[in-house]
């Protein structure tokens, strides 16, 4: 498998000198790409006295840019591409309310970008000390720009997952089927996840599996048993995602809340059995948008706890968003995976991208695959239970689930 190009700009190390006259109880910078949304940081004060510029300080801000994007930008902008960031004492940033400013504007500097050599070899746009007080201020940032490649794996889905579409790997204008998808149920009378795939064996914590065994007292508004098997072009499964907490509205609303979210396994075989992988938990957010709030947890070789978690929020109408997934450290160990999930009532293709870093085999690279289809999946789950699902989504009594 062949990647595709990508570039991070990274913006970090930021640090504020103030003269000995003057001070600030808190300040952030806003951070600035031309066409993409800005991002917001919050600047620690160093010691007058202080000349160096610690390489240590997390880093700010990341912007990711794939070849397509770099050549727009190259052919529109050339050299006079640049980050921006602009520094305000007060506030955090986060917007103003009822008319008032969240934060005085102090200064703000510009770093030109060197985009086409990021492409073959990194690059440090700058780093260290910038006056950039207004009207004669010696205020000083300190800060860091660079660039660097971050080749990603990308596949986008043939057709919406509980279509059971092909997966096809994307280079270019270049695509190539590389996996197929099985949408399906759970029968019902089974007790554990795909019996015949003996993940009954597997070493998983009950507690993941409790959602599985059959409950009459559960209520009608529900929906539970969704599956998509992910298989190579041998027809082997490689990955599954297994919806094993139901999808139910919480009392008194027609809404899946994020006290009762639903919950997903995502499963890789492993010596004759199911191992799980990691498990996605999804709500609908009390907003006017109708966000969908989503938190997963990847486990490690001992699957009994969580390895590391994510948690966000994306729309669920319009356009459409992305889902992302990184660790704490997302900066500094590179990126992981995101996909793309349509508003609610698109017709949605998912288009997956992968950190090279984080694919070794076909199994890894099928693993990110399940997990944007449960997360697209999740997208149907979380709709309103005042709303008819299409019939896909929709269970019949006779349809058995097969990997």
């Amino acid at each position: 498998m062949d990647p595709c190009h990508f570039v991070r700009i990274l913006v970090g190390n930021l640090a504020l000198k103030f003269p000995s006259t003057e001070s600030s109880s808190s300040c952030y910078c806003k951070i600035k790409l031309k066409n993409f949304p800005h991002q917001v940081a919050t600047i620690p004060q160093q010691d007058i006295e202080t000349n160096s510029c610690s390489s240590q300080k997390p880093l700010a801000a990341c912007f990711s840019l794939s070849k397509s994007q770099i050549d727009n930008i190259v052919s529109k902008w050339g050299s006079s591409y640049k980050v921006s960031i602009e520094v305000y004492a007060g506030g955090s940033g986060s917007g103003s309310t009822c008319g008032l400013s969240s934060g005085k504007l102090l200064g703000k500097v510009s770093v030109p970008l060197d985009l086409r050599g990021a492409e073959s070899s990194p690059c440090v746009a700058h780093n260290g000390w910038v006056t950039i007080g207004k009207n004669g201020s010696s205020l000083q940032l300190c800060l860091t720009v660079r660039t660097e490649r971050d080749p990603r794996f990308v596949f986008q889905f043939g057709g919406e997952p509980e279509c059971s579409p092909q997966v096809f790997q994307v280079q270019g204008s270049v695509k190539q089927a590389v996996f197929t998808c099985k949408f399906g149920f759970r029968n019902t009378s089974d007790r554990n996840l795909g019996s015949r795939s003996s993940l009954s064996e597997s070493k998983a914590p009950r507690k993941w599996l409790r959602s599985l065994k059959t409950d009459k007292d559960q209520p009608s508004k529900e929906r539970k048993g969704w599956s998509i098997t992910i298989h190579n072009l041998t027809g082997s499964p490689v990955a599954m995602a297994s919806m094993v907490t139901p999808f139910v509205p919480s009392p008194g609303s027609d809404r899946v809340t994020k006290s009762n979210p639903g919950a997903w396994l995502i499963l890789r075989p492993g010596c004759g059995t199911w191992k799980p992988w990691g498990r996605l938990e999804a709500w609908r957010e009390p907003s006017f948008t109708d966000a969908i709030g989503y938190r997963f947890d990847l486990f490690h070789d001992d699957i009994t706890t969580a390895a590391r978690s994510r948690s966000g929020s994306r729309p669920g109408s319009g356009s459409g968003s992305d889902f992302g997934f990184s660790p704490q450290n997302q900066f500094r160990g590179g990126f992981v995976m995101s996909s793309t999930v349509e508003g609610t009532g698109k017709c949605s293709k998912p288009e997956v991208e992968v950190g090279v870093h984080h694919v070794t085999c076909t199994e890894d690279a099928a693993a990110f695959v399940a997990l944007a289809a449960a997360m697209d999946l999740s997208m149907d789950a979380c709709r309103s239970f005042n709303q008819k699902l299409r019939k896909e989504l929709r269970q019949q009594q006779t349809q058995n689930f097969v990997v």
